[in-house]
């Protein structure tokens, strides 16, 4: 079991720090090289935007499980 949280770890947190750098900054990002700079007229982030916030959110959100997990079963075990 913790070697499966640990590669769910290494994954996630390799996948998290690439989520992070496709995002966009102040001045455009990796992102706008991907198809992220196109604004939609009606909104203020564009829908590939809005996707890859809630897809970092969840990867993030795998990682604290990982986290967790990890913790628990050193503190346990």
């Amino acid at each position: 079991m913790i070697l499966f949280l640990q590669i769910l770890l290494i994954v996630s947190s390799l996948l998290l720090i690439l989520l992070v750098l496709l995002h966009r900054g102040r001045g455009g990002g990796l992102s706008s090289l991907f198809g992220g700079g196109m604004q939609s007229s009606l909104s203020g982030s564009s829908v590939v935007e809005k996707n890859l916030d809630r897809l970092t959110l969840f990867v993030g959100a795998v990682w604290v499980i990982a986290i967790v997990g990890i913790g628990l079963l050193i503190k346990v075990g």
